[in-house]
């Protein structure tokens, strides 16, 4: 089934053909701290973070056009200047769009799991994505990861123990309780079931050099612009 659209005309949405005009993302974000919230849902995250860091500017990406018209709507009842929303994939805003050094916090939360062993190797976070998403991380930036299935997140922090660029936080590097942490409806909604949350919280090696990475192939298959899966 396809998605209808629906036209989102807040000013905290980007449409992505202001980047592809040429229109410079320090423009766009401006100069400060810039944080990231991948899959943002219905915006209930990035609208209590963003309330507590009016010092930040927040940049909340999902692929589902209804999540950013519901994320724009809070922010602006919410009357925060400081968020951002673009219908955008994490891999795609990384490899066309994002400079490197740029991100100070990036966090994710709950994405799809893909619980079958035969389709593990579709979730996002893995190995290859944290080291492509290592270079855009500001010295000492900051990772957050949040799933309800206790395998994710373990496999997530045996891939930051993995990776020489990026240090745990934590002890353990997988818990599940990390104070002050907002909780988005859908968090909340396994908590009151009893069921917890488990998190993942990194950081950028300091004094690391990154290197300019290559451009990924995106295959065909995965959820992203139809424009990303030209050649």
């Amino acid at each position: 089934m396809t998605q209808r659209m629906i036209e989102i005309t807040s000013p905290l949405f980007i449409p992505e053909k202001r980047l592809l005009e040429g229109e410079r993302p320090a423009e766009i974000f401006g100069p400060g701290p810039l944080c990231l919230e991948i899959g943002c849902g219905l915006g209930d995250f990035v609208v209590e973070l963003a309330a507590r860091h009016p010092e930040k500017t927040f940049l909340a990406i999902d692929i589902y056009n209804k999540g950013c018209l519901k994320t724009c709507a809070k922010a602006e009842a919410a009357g925060l200047g400081n968020i951002r929303v673009m219908r955008m994939e994490a891999r795609w805003l990384l490899s066309r769009h994002l400079p490197l050094e740029r991100l100070s916090a990036v966090y994710i939360n709950c994405p799809d799991p893909w619980p079958k062993k035969r389709h593990r190797r579709r979730r996002l976070v893995n190995a290859a994505f944290l080291a492509s998403l290592l270079p855009h991380m500001r010295p000492d930036g900051e990772f957050f990861f949040a799933s309800d299935f206790h395998d994710y997140a373990l496999d997530v922090a045996d891939a930051v123990d993995a990776l020489p660029g990026w240090e745990s936080c934590l002890d353990p590097p997988c818990t599940e309780h990390l104070p002050g942490y907002p909780l988005s409806k859908y968090m909340r909604r396994f908590l009151e079931k009893g069921e917890p949350i488990h998190h993942v919280q990194a950081r950028r090696v300091p004094g690391l050099v990154t290197a300019q990475t290559k451009t990924p192939t995106l295959r065909p298959g995965f959820r992203v612009p139809l424009q990303a899966a030209a050649p």
